[in-house]
């Protein structure tokens, strides 16, 4: 049996089997969830059970921690060059419905 230690958001903690630390960054008590983030950058979920079987300690935020490096960031960036290649597509239909405004006003 771990030691009991509540998970708690902001919280950072030492597995003593693994020799790993993680940040705690969300506890859902109606599913009984614990959402981690090691040092690595990666995010795990693990549940409330398997938390109060670590063998756990708290420990200090390590040294040089910049926070997540999760690759979801990366995706983020990409989806927003995405979206800045379609702005100018609609002022291009904008575009052409006044210059058919434009003609027709011409041919009266």
């Amino acid at each position: 049996m771990g030691r009991e230690y509540e998970p708690a958001v902001g919280k950072w903690f030492r597995d003593l089997d693994e020799d790993e630390s993680f940040l705690v960054l969300s506890v859902d008590e109606d599913d009984e969830m614990v959402e981690i983030q090691h040092v690595d950058g990666e995010v795990e979920e693990i549940e409330l059970d398997t938390w109060n079987e670590l063998d756990l300690e708290p420990t200090e935020q390590p040294e040089g921690w910049t926070g997540s490096v999760d690759d979801d960031d990366d995706d983020w960036e990409d989806d927003e060059d995405e979206d800045d290649d379609d702005w100018d597509d609609d002022d291009d239909e904008e575009d052409d419905d006044e210059d058919e405004d434009s003609r027709d006003r011409d041919d009266y």
